[in-house]
C-alpha cells in the first residue's frame, strides 16, 4: 500500500519545488499527479497553452454533483533580494513556527488539501470531495479562471468552495476585486540640458502616479459606504509596487514601464476606476504630444479580478461555520480566485490557516498552531463529508 504522507511531509516536499510565478509548476505538479495516483486517485490537468504551467484538479468520492472543492495556488512570490535567516525552500521548525517560502501563502493549505482528498478517498466519502491546484495566483489570478471552465468538462459540477487563503482558520464571506493595467510610455530622448525638447518617460509617469497618490488621498479622506467600512483600508486602493526606464542620468528617458493596480471595495465599479485611469493617460499623453508628436502612452489589462460577494445562507459559508463555530462577520482586502469560483456558479468563502500579514515576507512562517488547527479542520471536514 502507498504510504500517506503528513500534512508536515506534504507541505515539505511543496515547499521545496521554487514554484515563483515567473517559473514552470510543472515537477510540483508532476509530483502531486504522481503521489495521488499511488493511491488510485485519478487526477487532471488544465495545460496552459502559452507557458510551461499545468493547474491540477481531481475528484474522489461518488461520481455526482455536489461536490465540496478545496482550492489553492501553487505559485510563490519571489525571494529575490529579501534577508532570509534560512533557505527559503526548506521548510524549518523554530519557535513554534514554520518557516519557508509558502508555508503561509498558501503551500500550507495545499498539503492539508491534498492530505484531505486522500483521507477522504480511504474513508469512502459519501459526499464528494475536489481540490482544484491553480498557478499565476500571485500576478492576478489568471490561471484559476480557465482552470475553472477545463473542470466543467471533466468532473461532476461541484457545489461549494473553499479556497485557503492565510485567514487565520476564520471564515470570510466577502473581499475586494481588483484590475491592473500594464502601462508603457514612450518618449522621445535628448540631452538632459535639451530636456524640454524631448519628452521624459519617467517624469511623465510620474504624472500618472501621482494621480494614484491624489485618488488615495481623496478616497482616504471621504466617508466609507457601509459594505466599505467592512474592509481595511476601508476604501479602493491605487498602487504602483514596480517601476522601471531610462538609460542614463543625462538622457531623457525613451521608456518607462509600471503596472497600476487598483483593489475596489464592493459597491464601486472596478471598470469605472479603469476609465478614470484611461482618462487621465490619454491627458498626459496629449501634453507629451504637444512637445514630439510620436510620443505616447500603451496601456494593456494585466488582471481582472472579481470580488468575492457575501452569499445570503451561502453553502460553502454554511459548511465551515458548522466546522469552525465562527459566526463572525470577516472581509479582507486581498484578492482570491473565490470571486472566480463565485463567478462560474459556485458558493464561496475564505478559510486557511496562517496570518496573511506573513504573506510574501522574508522568513515567512505559518504557526504551528494555526497548521494544526488547519489539519484538525480537515479531519472534521472529512468526517462530515463521510457521515
Amino acid at each position: 500500500m502507498a504510504e500517506r504522507l503528513t500534512p508536515l511531509q506534504l507541505m515539505t516536499k511543496l515547499v521545496s519545488f521554487p514554484t515563483v510565478s515567473r517559473d514552470t509548476n510543472i515537477p510540483l505538479i508532476d509530483w502531486v499527479a504522481d503521489y495521488l495516483d499511488s493511491h488510485g486517485i485519478e487526477s487532471h490537468r488544465y495545460i496552459d497553452p502559452d507557458q510551461p504551467k499545468h493547474a491540477l484538479f481531481a475528484h474522489v468520492g461518488p461520481s455526482v454533483e455536489g461536490a465540496l472543492v478545496l482550492s489553492g495556488h501553487t505559485d510563490v512570490v519571489p525571494v529575490d533580494g529579501q534577508p532570509w535567516d534560512s533557505d527559503p525552500f526548506t521548510v524549518t521548525k523554530k519557535d513554534g513556527r514554520y518557516y519557508g517560502r509558502g508555508t503561509c501563502d498558501m503551500k500550507g493549505f495545499d498539503a492539508l488539501a491534498i492530505w484531505a482528498l486522500v483521507e477522504a478517498h480511504h474513508a469512502g466519502v459519501s459526499r464528494p470531495l475536489q481540490i482544484a491546484l491553480s498557478f499565476d495566483e500571485e500576478i492576478g489570478c489568471t490561471g484559476a479562471p480557465p482552470m475553472i471552465e477545463a473542470m466543467q468538462d471533466v468532473l461532476p459540477k461541484g457545489a461549494a468552495v473553499i479556497v485557503g487563503e492565510p485567514s487565520n482558520m476564520q471564515t470570510v464571506t466577502g473581499h475586494k476585486g481588483g484590475v491592473g493595467f500594464d502601462t508603457h510610455v514612450v518618449g522621445f530622448e535628448v540631452h538632459s540640458s535639451l530636456l524640454h525638447t524631448g519628452v521624459n518617460a519617467i517624469m511623465a509617469g510620474a504624472k500618472l502616479i501621482e494621480w494614484a497618490n491624489e485618488q488615495n488621498s481623496i478616497s482616504m479622506a471621504a466617508k466609507p459606504s457601509e459594505l466599505a467600512a467592512m474592509f481595511d483600508p476601508p476604501f479602493t486602493t491605487c498602487h504602483v509596487g514596480m517601476i522601471k526606464g531610462g538609460t542614463a542620468h543625462n538622457i531623457t528617458a525613451k521608456d518607462c514601464h509600471f503596472a497600476m493596480d487598483f483593489r475596489v471595495v464592493p459597491g464601486e465599479d472596478k471598470n469605472a476606476w479603469g476609465t478614470a485611469y484611461l482618462k487621465k493617460v490619454r491627458e498626459v499623453e496629449a501634453a507629451m504630444q504637444e512637445v514630439v508628436k510620436d510620443t505616447r502612452i500603451e496601456v494593456s489589462p494585466r488582471f481582472d479580478v472579481p470580488g468575492l460577494k457575501p452569499e445570503e445562507d451561502g453553502a460553502a459559508e454554511t459548511f465551515v461555520r458548522q466546522i469552525t463555530g465562527d459566526n463572525a462577520s470577516h472581509k479582507v482586502s486581498y484578492g482570491t480566485e473565490a470571486g472566480q469560483f463565485q463567478d462560474a456558479g459556485y458558493s464561496a468563502v475564505i478559510c486557511g490557516p496562517g496570518d496573511i500579514a506573513q504573506a510574501h515576507q522574508p522568513n515567512e512562517f505559518i504557526e504551528i498552531d494555526q497548521f494544526e488547527a488547519g489539519q484538525d479542520f480537515m479531519r472534521k471536514l472529512v468526517a462530515r463529508l463521510t457521515s
